[in-house]
C-alpha cells in the first residue's frame, strides 16, 4: 500500500479524473475532483469502511487525467465509466435508445418517428421517454396537418413531368396531393412551420392561426370547413390540457430532484417550457460505494443533458451544485418553482415505489434482502434484524394485566411464534414493572431452550419502558448483544438506551412503516388477549360462584342462553333441559334467593 500512497503525493492540485487499476491492470473505479491531489489521498488517510474499504484494498495503480474545470472533470467522467463500466461505480440501469420525432431534410418534409439520428441536416425532437408519449404527439399532427407519408422525391422537376400519381392518403383527407401538383410548397411548409412549434412544446402560434382559419371560413358561409377546423382546434386544445400546466412565466428551464436508499437513487427530470411540463423522465442509478445525493445528481444532471441534447440555460434544483459554472441554478424556496421541485421529487418517489413493488413480486428474496440492508442503515444497527420481536403492555386500571410478543422474520410476521403473557408479579397499572417482568421471562426461556435470539427488540413505549426492558436484558446479560430500541406513539421517534435525543425517520420510509407495523401487530395481538381475559374474567364473577357449578356447566348455559341476564331470567324448567333437574334447582334457588 505504501507505494500506492507515494503516487498520491506526485499528483496535481488541478482538476481532473482519476482512475484506480487492480493488479490485473483493470479499471475499478473512475472518479472527478475539483483537486486530484486532495481527492485522492484521502482515501488513503482517512479511515474508510464498508465497500470503499475494499475497493482501497484492492488498488494497485493510480492514472489520471488533468482537465481546464470541475464542469470538465464531470463530463469526463460521464463519457469514461460509460466506456469502461468500473466494478465499483454507480450504475445507470437504463441506457436505451431512445425515439425521437424527425422533420426530414427534403422538399416537402415527411415527419416521422425514428430511433437513429442521421446527420444529413434533418431536424430532430426529443428524445422521448417513451414510444407511447411520441406517438400520441404524432398522431395528433397527422390529424391535424395534411402531411405526405410516401417517400417521393418531390423535386419541382418531378412533379411537373407529371411522374405521380394521387395515392389513398389523398382520397380519405389525410395529404393535399404536393405530388400532382394539388399543394404549393410555400403553404406545406407553413404548416411545417406550425408543426415545429408544437413539438417545441409552444401551441400559441397554432392556435390562433386555427381560430383565424375557423373564422374566414365561418365569414364566407363554409361551415363544414369551420366545424372541421373547430374540431381540429379542440383536439390541439386537448392534448395541450395534458401537459401539466405551471406559471406561463416560468419558461425553458429543467427541473431535478432526487430520491435514494442504501443502494439505489432515483432522480426526476422535468423540462418546462411555455408555461407547461413537456417532458418528465426518471433514471435509476445503482450506488457502488458511499456517494452522496449531491455527487449522484451531479453524474444524473450530466447524463440526462446529454441522453436528450438539452441547452437549457437554468436548472432548479434542491441543493447548491458544483458543477455546470456556465448554467445559472435554482434552488427554489417557495411559490411555484417550489411547487415545482416537489413535483419532481414526488415522480422520482412514485417511480421508486412501483420499482419496489415489481422487485417484490418478481424476486422477493431481493426485496427481502435490500429492505433488511435499509433497516440495518436507518436504524444503526450492527447486522441486519431478520429476527424482531415486539412487545406491548395491556391493562385496564392493572385489572387483567397481559403482555403480547409478536415475531417478524425477514420483515413478514411469523404467527407460530407469537406469545402471550399474563402478568403474574406486578400489582397495579405499572406499565414499566410490567416491561421488565415479559423482558426477562421472554429471553430467560430462551436462553434455556437455546433457541435462537433477534437481531433487534421493538418496545412498544418512550424512555420509560425502553429502560425497563433494557434493564431486563442487563440482568439476564444479553445487553449489548440484541439491538433494543423504543417507538413512543405521538410523533413516531424512535428512541435508543442512553439516549435521550430520538431519532426522527422520515414518515414515508420503508424502515418506520416495518416498526409501525410491528408495533400495530402487537398491539392488537395483546388486545384481543385482554378483552378474551377480561370476558372469562366477568363470567366467572356470575355463575362460578355457584356451588356445584362447574366451568363446562357454565359454558354449555351461555352457549344456549347467550348472556348470564338470560340465565337469571329462564325459568327453572328450562335450565333443567341444559342441566339437568338437580343443577337447575340450584342455580335457579341461586339467583332467585340473591
Amino acid at each position: 500500500m505504501q507505494p500506492i500512497r507515494d503516487l498520491t503525493k506526485t499528483l496535481p492540485n488541478s482538476p481532473g479524473v482519476y482512475q484506480f487499476l487492480d493488479k490485473q491492470d483493470v479499471i475499478i473505479y473512475i472518479g472527478k475532483a475539483k483537486n486530484l491531489k486532495k481527492r485522492v489521498s484521502s482515501y488513503f488517510t482517512k479511515q474508510q469502511t464498508g465497500k470503499t474499504k475494499m475497493l482501497v484494498s484492492k488498488i494497485a495503480d493510480i492514472k489520471h487525467i488533468v482537465v481546464d474545470t470541475e464542469t470538465d472533470a464531470l463530463l469526463l467522467e460521464n463519457v469514461l465509466i460509460k466506456k469502461h463500466q468500473p466494478k465499483y461505480n454507480v450504475l445507470l440501469k437504463d441506457d436505451k435508445t431512445y425515439p425521437w420525432i424527425c422533420i426530414k431534410k427534403e422538399t416537402f418534409p415527411r415527419i416521422f418517428l425514428t430511433r437513429n439520428i442521421i446527420k444529413d441536416g434533418s431536424e430532430y425532437f426529443g428524445p422521448y421517454p417513451s414510444v407511447k408519449t411520441a406517438r400520441t404527439l404524432l398522431d395528433l399532427i397527422h390529424e391535424l396537418y395534411p402531411i405526405r407519408s410516401c417517400k417521393l422525391n418531390l423535386k419541382s422537376e418531378n412533379i411537373a413531368a407529371g411522374k405521380f400519381e394521387v395515392c389513398l392518403d389523398y382520397h380519405i383527407g389525410l395529404c393535399k396531393a404536393p405530388c400532382v401538383g394539388l399543394q404549393s410548397e410555400q403553404d406545406y411548409l407553413e404548416n411545417i412551420k406550425q408543426i415545429r412549434q408544437i413539438v417545441k412544446g409552444n401551441f400559441k402560434e397554432a392556435i390562433e392561426f386555427f381560430k383565424q382559419q375557423m373564422l374566414n371560413y365561418a365569414a364566407n358561409l363554409e361551415f363544414e370547413k369551420a366545424q372541421d377546423i373547430k374540431d381540429k382546434l379542440a383536439s390541439l386544445k386537448n392534448y395541450q390540457a395534458r401537459s401539466t400546466v405551471v406559471n406561463p412565466n416560468i419558461n425553458n428551464v429543467e427541473v431535478y430532484n432526487i430520491v435514494s436508499d442504501a443502494s439505489l437513487a432515483y432522480v426526476n427530470f422535468l423540462q418546462v417550457g411555455h408555461g407547461a411540463i413537456i417532458r418528465s423522465h426518471t433514471l435509476e442509478l445503482k450506488k457502488r460505494l458511499d456517494e452522496t445525493d449531491q455527487e449522484l445528481l451531479e453524474l444524473a444532471i450530466v447524463e440526462i443533458r446529454q441522453r436528450f441534447n438539452l441547452q437549457t440555460k437554468e436548472i432548479f434544483v434542491p441543493f447548491k451544485l458544483h458543477i455546470l459554472n456556465n448554467i445559472k441554478q435554482t434552488i427554489p424556496q417557495k411559490g411555484d418553482k417550489k411547487r415545482l421541485l416537489e413535483l419532481s421529487r414526488r415522480n422520482a418517489v412514485y417511480f421508486r415505489l412501483e420499482k419496489l413493488k415489481q422487485l417484490q413480486l418478481t424476486d422477493p428474496d431481493k426485496h427481502v434482502n435490500r429492505l433488511m440492508k435499509q433497516m440495518k442503515e436507518d436504524l444503526h444497527l450492527p447486522v441486519e434484524p431478520r429476527h424482531i420481536e415486539c412487545f406491548d403492555n395491556s391493562n385496564i386500571q392493572g385489572t387483567n394485566a397481559v403482555a403480547a410478543c409478536v415475531v417478524f422474520k425477514n420483515g413478514k410476521p411469523s404467527k407460530k411464534d407469537y406469545r402471550h403473557f399474563n402478568i403474574k408479579t406486578v400489582k397495579g397499572p405499572d406499565d414499566f414493572a410490567s416491561m421488565e417482568e415479559i423482558i426477562t421471562r421472554r429471553y430467560q426461556r430462551l436462553l434455556e431452550e437455546k433457541a435462537d435470539l433477534p437481531q433487534l427488540i421493538i418496545v412498544d413505549g418512550g424512555k420509560g419502558q425502553l429502560s425497563s426492558a433494557v434493564k431486563s436484558l442487563k440482568k439476564i446479560g444479553l445487553y449489548g448483544k440484541i439491538s433494543i430500541i423504543g417507538i413512543a406513539k405521538r410523533l413516531e421517534e424512535i428512541y435508543y438506551p442512553n439516549d435521550s435525543v430520538p431519532l426522527y425517520l422520515d414518515k414515508k420510509s420503508e424502515t418506520l412503516r416495518l416498526i409501525q407495523k410491528a408495533r400495530d401487530e402487537a398491539h392488537r395481538f395483546g388486545i384481543t388477549f385482554h378483552r378474551k381475559k377480561r370476558l372469562n374474567s366477568t363470567l366467572q364473577t356470575e355463575l362460578d360462584q355457584i356451588p356445584g357449578i362447574g366451568p363446562k356447566t357454565g359454558l354449555k348455559l351461555l352457549q344456549t342462553f347467550k348472556s348470564v341476564q338470560r340465565i337469571k331470567a329462564a325459568t327453572q324448567s328450562e335450565l333443567a333441559e341444559i342441566t339437568g333437574p338437580y343443577k337447575a334447582a340450584v342455580i335457579w334457588e341461586w339467583f332467585h334467593k340473591k
